[in-house]
């Protein structure tokens, strides 16, 4: 499929005066092309952090949790088994320790099995915890919780509250919970609707503090201090690919600067070792493609208990054994993967994708755990909204789990939800957001299900966003291409609705060479826009490609700072080939 170059569109007033302001020429473009329209926007400091006052519910819940710290209840935190929900519990745990320590506080953790007990805070959990030794009195949920509404309703009949701190689109019904703490609840006016579940719970600590503060348990001085958890904020967040708004970059940039001066959990530090990384070269991509992946595995195979104790853990040794272990699990999870990915791209050998609007895939032999995994690996070879389905069961039903992966431009919670309202005893179950969403269908609903959601889809998609597109920030003038522009590059916090920048050019390719039979290495000569050479010649690689370019290139690429023996030079990293042919 041929990639359509697209200039992102920005502000030249924004820009002059960011640059005006003191900001790099080069990133001043960026910013203003990202949405950024005023100097102090990218002031990126605690204390211009949204307050929890503007987060609905959230100092009401830690009036609440105030007063059952007070009186001794026992909590329990049910935890979801992503990165975000591990995190977020983690957070919690961490967090609450420490503001309830005066009180000897009583809290635990739960992660439900997801393969036994199916997502969130179901009526099967709250049976299970409510037959604990130590019976909870209240349960808060993280990461989780807000369709939980027959959930809720259990834990009632039990005797059993329930504090809700999500960040999914709720449904119709909300749950019937002591106190619901999500920004994307109805009448929530908070003006980040992007935070992730982990900073949720980051948030409700912040305002708990503020209420014992109040009341006179602490003092400025004497309070916890709950930015050592931004670490974990900051993990949780970017690895659940949420929205890199300002709150969320503030959230994200001082998570990563504890990390790069030495600040960080031991759990932290240890998955950097396990992952033969430097924790002080730290940058959001790590988090997400690096750390996000090992915690994510043990929930995918296994029992997310295993990455939370990682992260909870105050020992380095335990840390690391604990870590290794995440490594390990992670390495099986990629040899599954592969081998289900080599399944679905046989099955799709004699099918022009190019005809259809979705993938939607079942196999019998699928773990459930990968499923999200091969459906983004599939969704980015293909460009097409694809869900993948693998056997499960659900109260002693057999059924498919289905997780999804979209493009931009269709919204997969929302098509899902029409297929619901079209076909009302289809799906038996769903949720997500507008690029991830998670679904149960019963075993024999899978055709059914398939022509429906492509009928929906075809309704609802037009051609320009079946085309795959490549975002750019245009031609970058190659006097600024040195290792200077790669380091403040490299120490800009990009990711989710803020793209890490790619630049076009148009290049005299001087030589090229394979590396490995899988990776070609180029030396190139930039063309100015008025045809003529620039003096200076960039090395370049292109990663996972083995053949040649022609000559010259328009290519799109990344600048990076690469050190060779001690020397600091500037690499472009190539995206792709602008060939019309």
């Amino acid at each position: 499929m041929t990639i359509q170059f697209k200039e992102r569109d920005y502000s030249e007033k924004s820009a002059a005066w960011l640059e005006q302001s003191g900001t790099h020429p080069v990133l001043a473009k960026l910013f203003a092309a990202r949405g950024v329209e005023k100097p102090e926007e990218l002031l990126l400091e605690l204390k211009n952090l949204i307050p929890p006052a503007q987060l609905k519910n959230c100092e009401s819940a830690a009036k609440y949790l105030a007063d059952a710290i007070e009186a001794g209840k026992k909590l329990l935190i049910v935890a979801d088994y992503d990165c975000d929900g591990a995190t977020a519990c983690a957070v919690g745990l961490k967090g609450l320790r420490a503001l309830g320590a005066p009180w000897n506080i009583n809290i635990d953790y739960f992660v439900p099995n997801r393969f036994t007990l199916g997502y969130g805070l179901t009526p099967e959990v709250v049976d299970l915890v409510s037959g604990l030794p130590d019976k909870p009195d209240i349960l808060i949920t993280v990461d989780n919780g807000i369709a939980s509404v027959a959930g809720v309703e259990r834990a009632q009949q039990l005797g059993i509250e329930v504090l809700v701190t999500d960040h999914h689109l709720p449904a119709d019904q909300l749950p019937k919970a002591a106190w619901i703490v999500n920004p994307n609840q109805p009448d929530c006016t908070f003006p980040s609707k992007a935070l992730a579940g982990v900073g949720v719970m980051f948030y409700l600590l912040i305002a708990l503090r503020a209420e014992f503060r109040a009341r006179g348990a602490f003092t400025a001085e004497t309070q916890p201090r709950l930015e050592n958890l931004l670490d974990l904020v900051a993990l949780g967040t970017v690895a659940d690919v949420a929205s890199l708004d300002r709150n969320n970059r503030i959230l994200v940039s001082n998570g990563i600067k504890r990390i790069k001066s030495g600040q960080m959990q031991a759990g932290i530090r240890a998955l950097y070792i396990a992952a033969g990384k430097d924790p002080n070269r730290a940058s959001s991509f790590d988090l997400g493609f690096t750390l996000g992946p090992r915690l994510n595995a043990a929930g995918r195979l296994a029992d997310m208990s295993l990455g939370i104790q990682c992260l909870i853990s105050d020992s380095p040794e335990d840390a690391l054994r604990l870590a290794h272990e995440l490594d390990r699990m992670n390495r099986e999870r990629r040899t599954i993967e592969a081998g289900m990915q080599e399944t679905a791209l046989a099955s799709l050998v004699d099918i022009q994708v190019g005809d259809q609007a979705t993938l939607c895939m079942a196999n019998e032999t699928w773990h459930q755990g990968v499923i999200g995994i091969v459906a983004s690996r599939l969704k980015e070879k293909f460009h097409r909204p694809t869900l993948i389905f693998a056997p499960g069961e659900e109260s002693g039903q057999a059924v498919l789990k289905g997780s999804g992966r979209s493009i931009q431009g269709f919204h997969l919670r929302d098509a899902l939800d029409l297929v619901s309202k079209k076909h009302p005893d289809l799906i038996l179950k769903f949720g997500g957001h507008a690029m991830a969403a998670g679904l149960t269908i019963e075993e024999d609903s899978f055709e059914e299900f398939k022509a429906c959601f492509e009928e929906v889809a075809q309704r609802l998609m037009t051609p320009e966003v079946l085309q795959r597109q490549l975002a750019h920030d245009g031609r970058l003038d190659p006097v600024f291409i040195d290792p200077e522009l790669g380091t403040m590059l490299a120490n800009e916090v990009w990711g989710q609705g803020f793209p890490a920048p790619v630049f076009v050019g148009e290049f005299e390719v001087l030589t090229q060479t394979l590396i490995q039979e899988k990776h070609l290495r180029v030396q190139l000569k930039a063309i100015n826009s008025n045809g003529s050479s620039h003096p200076k010649s960039f090395n370049g690689i292109w990663f996972s490609r083995n053949a040649t370019l022609p000559n010259p290139a328009r290519l799109a690429y990344r600048v990076v700072t690469d050190h060779y023996q001690g020397v600091a030079r500037a690499q472009l990293h190539i995206e792709a080939l602008d060939d019309p042919l």
